[in-house]
């Protein structure tokens, strides 16, 4: 029966992934606070320990410092949350033939153009945060571990907060909202994340020649402005009482923020799919469903 360590359970990919990890084998499942199996990535002896305690044969992180403002405040912690602690992770995998999945980001990308980057486009982060989770790649990369990395972007989940419930929220309290319209990318759900994760696990079980970068993210394309507009209009059909008249478009740079984010956060899946005989959905299918579960209609 195979093993797999997960790193990050209590995030929005992590809670996911143990559902969708089960039927593969016997979970070991932890977070920065756990106490019996250190998931402390700022305790970087401590994490290499973890891994040789539980000796698994699947490391799969999803943890991160995702806080993408603070991280250029905080530079050194980000770089050992996001990328040293990714290369650890990879060597130990390295030593023991494990196969490590990680989870990276479209801001490793400078965000110009307006066509969807695959894996093989060059790099150039704006941030802090699209640095370290470069190094991350990078080092993983670098360590010769059987790996999976996915880059992924706009990430959300019904359980936690996410962008969907702030625009439900803000549009119950107030008639105007403005929001970015420059910045175009696709939501893309935890619980698909998890579901392609666990698929292509069991895949490279019989085709370990499979492991590399991957780009996951849902069908279509749309920008900050039209997802809250879709939201809106979903919850509206759905007899949510909404005191929002206006939803109006506004460039990044009426919001500035400590970190700059990437205007074209497009990502093309065409190796991902053609690799692993996956169709992956639009991401108003998703959307939908977790609204669903949000309104409880």
């Amino acid at each position: 029966m195979m093993k797999i360590l997960l790193l990050g359970k209590g995030g929005q990919v992590g809670w996911e992934l143990q559902r969708a990890l089960t039927p593969l084998g016997s979970i070991v499942a932890v977070d920065f606070d756990s106490t019996d199996c250190c998931g402390d990535f700022t305790n970087l002896e401590g994490l290499a320990a973890a891994v040789r305690a539980v000796a698994p044969d699947v490391i799969v992180n999803a943890a991160a410092h995702t806080a993408v403002d603070k991280a250029e405040s905080e530079p050194v912690l980000a770089r050992t949350i996001n990328a040293l602690a990714a290369g650890v992770l990879a060597r130990e995998a390295a030593r023991s033939g494990a196969l490590l999945v990680h989870y990276s980001t479209d801001y490793v990308f400078d965000g110009s153009g307006d066509v969807p980057r695959d894996e093989s486009a060059a790099t150039g982060p704006l941030s802090v945060y699209g640095a370290t989770k470069l190094e991350g790649e990078q080092l993983i990369q670098q360590s010769a571990c059987r790996h999976l990395i996915f880059r992924t972007s706009w990430v959300y989940a019904a359980r936690g907060g996410n962008f969907a419930k702030t625009m439900l929220k803000l549009a119950r309290e107030r008639e105007r909202l403005t929001i970015i319209d420059d910045q175009i990318g696709a939501p893309t759900g935890a619980d698909l994340l998890a579901d392609v994760t666990a698929h292509a696990i069991r895949t490279m079980q019989a085709r370990p020649d499979l492991c590399g970068l991957y780009h996951l993210v849902a069908g279509g394309e749309t920008s900050w402005h039209g997802y809250a507009k879709f939201v809106i209009d979903f919850a509206r059909r759905a007899g949510e009482a909404l005191a929002v008249k206006e939803v109006a478009p506004v460039s990044t740079t009426s919001f500035p923020t400590p970190a700059k984010r990437p205007l074209n956060s497009r990502l093309s899946t065409v190796k991902l799919q053609d690799t692993f005989k996956l169709t992956l959905p639009d991401w108003r299918v998703g959307v939908e469903r977790m609204l669903v579960e949000v309104l409880g209609k």
